[in-house]
C-alpha cells in the first residue's frame, strides 16, 4: 500500500470510497490516515459537546472504514505535524492524498508545512467536494446579492425547478415565513412542539466523554450529549426532522420561545459540517416531502435555501475575502465581550436564555445568534473579533469558514457590507415581537429610559447616532437616521447617556 489518504475530522463523508475509486484506489492499495491533535483540542475553550461530537464521530468513522475493509492508521498525536511525520516514518507512502481543507488555516498548513513532512512522498491535494460553490460564483460585485447567487445554485442543482423555472412560480417564499410565536406558546403551552430525537452515548462516545472531562481548557456542559455520531444515526435524525418538524419549519424559523431552543429547526448543521450528512441528499429528501404532500412549499424552499443558498454563499465569501475578513472592523468597535456570554449571569432574559442554551447544548438557532447575541454586541460596540472568538469556541457546529463571515459580516457589519447590505440592528421591539423572552424579563421592551427600560432600546439609538453618516447613505438604513434627527435634542442626549450607562454596567463592570 503505497498511497495514504489523510481524512480530516470535518470530512467524514460516505462518498470517500467513490471518490477514491475514481482514482483507482481502494482498500487493496491505499491506507487511510486520521489524526487527533492534542494541541488542537486545547487551542481554545471549545465547548465540551463539540469535542465529544468531533472525536466520537471520527472514531466511529474509522471503525466504519475498517468494517468496509480499509486499513486505518488512527493516530493520537501532539499535533498534526507530529502525526503525519510518524505515519510517514512507519509506512513510507509514495504519495499522500488530502482533500483541500475547508478553512484558511488548514489550507495554509497543507500548502506551507505538509510537503516538508512527507519526505520523498508526492503530495496530491484533492478539490474540496463537500461544497458546491466557489468564490468565482459570486461575480465581481463587492457586495454580492444572496438572491442572485441562490437562483444560480437552484439552476445548477435543479432543486425545486421545472422546465428551467422555479416550482410554484416564485424563487423565494420568505414572505410567508417569519411568523411570531403562537399565542399558546406565549402562554406556556408548548405541547405541539416536537421533541428532538436523542442518541444515548455508546461505548466509544462514553470513552470520549471521559477524556473530554479531563481537558481543562474546555467550556460548557459535559452531561446531556445526545447528538448522532454515525452516518446511520445522522440519517435517522434527519428523517425525524422531515417527518415532524419540516412542515412548520418555514413559518416559525425566526421565532424564539423560552425553554424551546430547537422549535422546528433541523439542528443538522453540526452533522453537515462534519460530512455525516450531505447537501444533495438533504435537499432531495425535502423536495420529495413537498411533492408527496408531506410539507408545504414555503418550508421546503426555505430549508433548501439555507443549504444551497446561504451555506454555499458564506463558504464562497469566506474564500474570496480571507485572510483580511477576520480582522475587519469598519465600525471601530473595541469593547470587550461581556462576561455573561460565558456565564449567563445577566438580568436580560433573551441573552440569559440564549447563553444558557449554548452552555447546555452548544447550540442556538440562527435568529438567537443574529438578533440577540450578535445584535447586542454590535449595538454595544463589542469588538467583532472578540465575539467571533466566542462563537468559534461555543458552538458545536462552529468552523472558521462559517462563523467568521457570519459574525464579522452579517452579525456585526464589521466588513462594511460585503456579506450583507445593511447592519442587522434592532431594538427591543423586534425581540418582543419574535420571542417570548420579554414576558419573563425584568426589563420592559416598551421603555427607552429608566432602570427598567430594556437596554436594547437606548443602545439601538446610540448605535444609530454613532454611525449616522454611514447609515444615512444606505437606502436600507436611512429611515432610523431620519427618525433620530427628528427627535428633540434633549431626548437624544438622554438616550445616549442611558446607553453609556448600560455599557458601563453590562460590559465594563
Amino acid at each position: 500500500m503505497h498511497t495514504t489518504v489523510w481524512i480530516l475530522g470535518d470530512q467524514l463523508s460516505p462518498r470517500w470510497a467513490a471518490w477514491l475509486r475514481e482514482r483507482g484506489l481502494g482498500p487493496h492499495n491505499a491506507r487511510v490516515l486520521m489524526i487527533e491533535s492534542a494541541q488542537r483540542l486545547r487551542a481554545r475553550p471549545w465547548h465540551r459537546h463539540k469535542l465529544i461530537l468531533v472525536l466520537s464521530a471520527m472514531r466511529h468513522f474509522a471503525e466504519q472504514l475498517r468494517a468496509e475493509g480499509w486499513t486505518v492508521d488512527y493516530r493520537v498525536a501532539l499535533n498534526f505535524a507530529q502525526g503525519v511525520r510518524a505515519h510517514v516514518q512507519t509506512y513510507s507512502p509514495q504519495r499522500v492524498l488530502v482533500m483541500q481543507p475547508s478553512t484558511w488555516q488548514g489550507a495554509q498548513f497543507v500548502v506551507q508545512r505538509l510537503p516538508a513532512l512527507l519526505g520523498s512522498a508526492e503530495l496530491i491535494v484533492l478539490p474540496n467536494r463537500m461544497f458546491l460553490a466557489r468564490p468565482e460564483d459570486l461575480g465581481r460585485a463587492r457586495s454580492p446579492l444572496l438572491e442572485t447567487f441562490y437562483r444560480q445554485m437552484r439552476r445548477r442543482t435543479g432543486f425545486l425547478m421545472e422546465n428551467g423555472q422555479p416550482v410554484g412560480g416564485q424563487w423565494n417564499y420568505d414572505a410567508l415565513n417569519r411568523q411570531p410565536p403562537r399565542k399558546a406558546w406565549r402562554e406556556g403551552d408548548t405541547r405541539d412542539i416536537p421533541p428532538l430525537p436523542t442518541f444515548p452515548p455508546d461505548a466509544i462516545t462514553r470513552a470520549v466523554i471521559a477524556e473530554v472531562a479531563r481537558i481543562e481548557t474546555a467550556w460548557g456542559a459535559l452531561e446531556g450529549f445526545a447528538l448522532p455520531v454515525t452516518r446511520a444515526d445522522a440519517l435517522r435524525f434527519f428523517e425525524d426532522f422531515i417527518a415532524h418538524r419540516l412542515p412548520l419549519f418555514g413559518p416559525y424559523e425566526d421565532a424564539m420561545v423560552s425553554g424551546q431552543p430547537f422549535l422546528f429547526h433541523a439542528v443538522i448543521s453540526p452533522l453537515i459540517n462534519l460530512g455525516l450528512l450531505e447537501r444533495d441528499e438533504l435537499c432531495a429528501a425535502a423536495e420529495r416531502a413537498w411533492r408527496e404532500g408531506r410539507a408545504p412549499l414555503q418550508s421546503v424552499e426555505g430549508f433548501i435555501r439555507q443549504l444551497i443558498g446561504w451555506r454555499e454563499f458564506i463558504y464562497a465569501i469566506y474564500w474570496r475575502e480571507m485572510p483580511r475578513l477576520r480582522t475587519m472592523n469598519v465600525l471601530g468597535a473595541q469593547h470587550p465581550l461581556p462576561r455573561f456570554y460565558w456565564d449567563a449571569q445577566t438580568e436580560m432574559a433573551c441573552l440569559r436564555e440564549s447563553v444558557q442554551s449554548v452552555w447546555t447544548r452548544g447550540y442556538t438557532h440562527h435568529i438567537q445568534r443574529l438578533m440577540v447575541l450578535s445584535n447586542f454586541a454590535m449595538l454595544a460596540g463589542v469588538s467583532p473579533q472578540a465575539l467571533n472568538e466566542w462563537f468559534l469556541s461555543a458552538y458545536v457546529d462552529a468552523y472558521d469558514w462559517v462563523v467568521t463571515p457570519n459574525v464579522i459580516g452579517m452579525g456585526t457589519f464589521a466588513d462594511g457590507g460585503i456579506v450583507g447590505t445593511k447592519p442587522y440592528a434592532a431594538s427591543a421591539n423586534y425581540i418582543n415581537k419574535m420571542s417570548t423572552y420579554c414576558m419573563r424579563c425584568r426589563y420592559r421592551p416598551d421603555k427607552r429610559l429608566g432602570d427598567d427600560a430594556c437596554p436594547f432600546n437606548a443602545l439601538y439609538w446610540d448605535f444609530i447616532a454613532r454611525h449616522a453618516d454611514r447609515l444615512a447613505a444606505n437606502p436600507r438604513t436611512a429611515m432610523p437616521v431620519r427618525a433620530l434627527r427628528q427627535m428633540p435634542e434633549g431626548d437624544v442626549r438622554a438616550l445616549r447617556a442611558q446607553a453609556e450607562r448600560w455599557v458601563r454596567e453590562l460590559i465594563q463592570p
